[in-house]
């Protein structure tokens, strides 16, 4: 199985939670809203994952192992699922 560079996962990552934070900011942002559903259906695409908090997850799992950190398996609590 192909796996996606560390460091287009990391970029990916952050920019997801900086348009996170600008859409929190302004909720009523039509185009920050859309940002941030593009950054998440484009992580969740990369990472294989069918939700925004699985793809975060893995995205995160992904970079410690790259660092060698094991990190441990938990599954997501169904109200964490986006």
């Amino acid at each position: 199985m192909l796996s996606p560079h560390s460091y287009v996962v990391h970029e990916l990552l952050a920019l997801l939670r900086s348009r996170e934070r600008r859409a929190a900011q302004s909720p009523w942002d039509a185009r920050a809203r859309q940002a941030r559903d593009d950054a998440a259906y484009t992580l969740c695409v990369l990472m294989g994952e069918r939700t925004t908090a699985a793809a975060v997850e893995s995205a995160e799992r992904h970079l410690a192992h790259s660092r060698g950190v094991v990190l441990p398996n938990v599954a997501l609590a169904p109200d964490r699922a986006v």
